[in-house]
């Protein structure tokens, strides 16, 4: 378990400091670990929350979450979340998502492009965002992840705003999708991820919330952005060759 955690710190460190979550890699970390795939998505989510909770926070008190925007966006995408959340799948499926998922995000990443000075919104491409926000809120319920990280390259593509706004955005986006999935996963017929099966991991908990705030402070006073987004594009690379294989090399 403290192996998985210092994998758990290293993935939360990574993500913070560029704004997201780290759901995605949790989930793959989990499933390379062996660990009752039917826990995963709820634990991933959880981790998530620990995360970009405090960033969601000091974007709202820095004023650089843009509001009116970003409200449709989320009043759609959560309750999409939480019908993904809802959804049953089996584990062969499952780990096939995942890969493909890890592997669309780390491609993103790559090729995001680094933010201007030109940074103003393109208000007439933000009804675009909408349906986006939705698909990906719906997709992020089912492999429980916060789906920021297919969001923000996105809304950096549509020039939706400026690139501490859409960071901004990305973080909460994460934080309510984390919470409408988390609320499906619960509600599954099925559901195995009780509140006291999900609390024996609570090791990873705390080395999420130890790595998410090392990471925020990296990201901001530190480290360059784009070294953080291309080592966090190869490790997400890495971890999603490793699925894809397992699945359909072994």
């Amino acid at each position: 378990m403290w192996g998985l955690a210092a994998g758990f710190a290293l993935t939360a460190l990574l993500y913070a400091s560029v704004g997201f979550g780290g759901g995605s890699t949790y989930n793959a970390l989990l499933v390379l670990a062996g660990t009752d795939y039917k826990l995963l998505p709820a634990i991933a989510l959880v981790c998530n929350l620990i995360v970009v909770t405090g960033g969601s926070i000091r974007f709202a008190r820095a004023g650089q979450v843009p509001w009116k925007p970003l409200w449709p966006i989320l009043l759609l995408s959560a309750p999409c979340a939480w019908a993904g959340g809802r959804l049953p799948v089996d584990k062969p499926l499952f780990v096939a998502l995942l890969g493909s998922a890890l592997l669309i995000a780390g491609l993103l990443m790559l090729v995001q492009r680094e933010p201007g000075k030109d940074g103003a919104p393109r208000s007439q491409l933000n009804w675009v965002s909408v349906p986006i926000g939705m698909g990906v809120g719906f997709f992020s319920g089912i492999v429980g992840i916060g789906g920021g990280i297919f969001l923000a390259p996105v809304l950096h593509l549509l020039r939706w705003a400026s690139a501490r706004q859409i960071a901004a955005s990305a973080s909460v986006f994460i934080l309510v999708n984390s919470l409408a999935g988390l609320a499906g996963q619960a509600m599954k017929a099925d559901a195995a991820a009780t509140p006291t099966a999900i609390s024996a991991y609570w090791p990873l908990f705390l080395a999420v919330l130890v790595g998410g705030q090392i990471g925020s402070h990296a990201g901001v006073r530190i480290l360059p952005q784009k070294a953080i987004r291309i080592a966090t594009a190869a490790l997400i690379l890495y971890v999603a060759a490793q699925l894809l294989w397992q699945r359909f090399g072994g």
